[in-house]
């Protein structure tokens, strides 16, 4: 509601600018959605990396505390 509210209030008082955001604001998502998706990919491919190299701690169990039932 609130986002309505501001929405009316930039179009009453600049409605020149209101429109040209409201033009350019999908054209701009669009020019932009190729490095979000480089960014999803790289940050995919990090993670894989960090798999791999932690892989074999992982398997020889690294890191966790073994419990005992008599400490």
């Amino acid at each position: 509601m609130v986002k309505l509210l501001l929405w009316l209030l930039l179009f009453f008082l600049c409605w020149p600018l209101a429109l040209l955001a409201l033009v350019l604001y999908p054209l701009l998502w669009l020019l932009l959605l190729p490095f979000r998706l480089v960014g999803i990919t790289v940050d995919g491919l990090l993670e894989l990396v960090k798999a791999v190299v932690l892989l074999p701690a992982r398997l020889l169990g690294g890191g966790r505390e073994q419990k005992r039932l008599n400490p």
